[in-house]
């Protein structure tokens, strides 16, 4: 499986981390992860830019949310019009891994 494949419900792990991110939406560029933080009662979440193919948070000092299916369609909606972007201080290669069961993002 590779980053182009993965469709909202599928789950993401990243080396060092236990829980699985979960791909929130997608278009053709950007896929949306998020997992729960829970001792903020918010989210974590990253954003894979698949023609840059890097992974990151966007580029905002304080992000406008990733907590709801809506805030996430509406970042991703940001995202294609240019008002955000990953950002390019924060962010890694994209280097993937299959292992068969589960996908990996390192």
């Amino acid at each position: 499986m590779k980053a182009e494949s993965l469709r909202p419900g599928d789950h993401v792990f990243v080396l060092g981390e236990k829980r699985p991110y979960t791909v929130r939406c997608r278009d053709e560029r950007f896929i949306i992860c998020t997992k729960p933080f829970n001792p903020k009662r918010t989210v974590i979440y990253f954003i894979i830019d698949l023609q840059r193919r890097l992974r990151g948070p966007d580029d905002r000092v304080f992000c406008a949310g990733y907590e709801t299916q809506e805030q996430c369609e509406k970042r991703l909606e940001e995202l294609r019009s240019g008002q955000i972007e990953v950002s390019h201080r924060r962010s890694v290669d994209l280097v993937e891994r299959d292992s068969g069961e589960s996908y990996g993002i390192f």
